[in-house]
């Protein structure tokens, strides 16, 4: 009975430990995160907000884009949207909100440490953005759908270098 309880206990320790892990407890390069000053600032919770809009309105372009007749005024209302969206991201980052100071979040260091190519990424996917809208009103459904491609590029561009895949 006692090696089932000393076992017991070394499982619930070792899942306790992955648990940590995987909830963003960890630095990523096994070091100890900082811990914040206090609670998250508003921004972080706009900023995943911002986000989760403009991958909802992206969503909604290839949806209509599956379809033979696609409805390019929505296609264009949402790449519009996009564009609004992605004019906010440069003001959504302000120094002190990373995972390096702490918070759980996607940003990465590197949109602090390199602002002048986050600063480019997020531009591409303004003119990315206008560009789609712009495609739509044409009502050419190839045109978009390339143009719908060249700005998921912008997205993933973006993903690639400033946010944490915490899928891997």
């Amino acid at each position: 009975m006692l090696r089932t309880s000393a076992h017991r206990f070394l499982v619930a320790a070792a899942l306790a430990g992955t648990l940590a892990a995987c909830s963003g407890e960890a630095a990523s390069d096994g070091a100890e995160a900082a811990k914040p000053a206090g609670e998250a600032p508003p921004v972080i919770k706009e900023r995943h907000d911002n986000f989760e809009e403009i991958g909802d309105a992206f969503k909604a372009v290839r949806g209509e884009l599956e379809k033979d007749a696609p409805d390019f005024t929505l296609i264009a209302a949402k790449a519009n949207d996009i564009n609004a969206r992605a004019m906010k991201i440069e003001t959504h980052f302000p120094a002190g909100t990373s995972t390096a100071d702490g918070f759980k979040t996607e940003a990465l260091p590197a949109i602090w440490e390199k602002p002048e190519e986050f600063k480019a990424a997020a531009t591409k996917l303004v003119d990315e953005s206008a560009k789609l809208a712009t495609l739509a009103a044409g009502g050419d459904k190839a045109a978009v759908g390339a143009q719908a491609m060249a700005m998921g590029g912008a997205c993933k561009g973006c993903h690639d270098q400033f946010r944490l895949d915490d899928k891997k």
